[in-house]
């Protein structure tokens, strides 16, 4: 299986980096789960034209982002509470 976690870990030095992280992790998991990069190829012309595919797509990102952030104690600021 390929590396789903690029270097190993999910902390970065900013929240940019972090969802460069997000987004490159979330291609890792399309194609560790389709690892014929022809049929990838030939999907993408169903994706790219179909803005609800478009949109779970981002979906899977948001939630690569979610867990990196959460890993990186929100950019070392911490967590909001309730009360902020």
């Amino acid at each position: 299986m390929s590396i789903l976690v690029p270097d190993n870990t999910l902390i970065t030095a900013t929240v940019e980096e972090g969802r460069q992280l997000a987004m490159k992790m979330a291609r890792l998991v399309v194609k560790a789960t389709q690892p014929d990069a022809e049929v990838r190829e030939q999907l993408r012309a169903v994706y790219a034209k179909d803005a609800s595919l478009l949109i779970q797509i981002s979906l899977v990102t948001a939630t690569e982002f979610a867990t990196i952030a959460a890993a990186n104690n929100y950019w070392r600021g911490g967590p909001a509470t309730a009360q902020d």
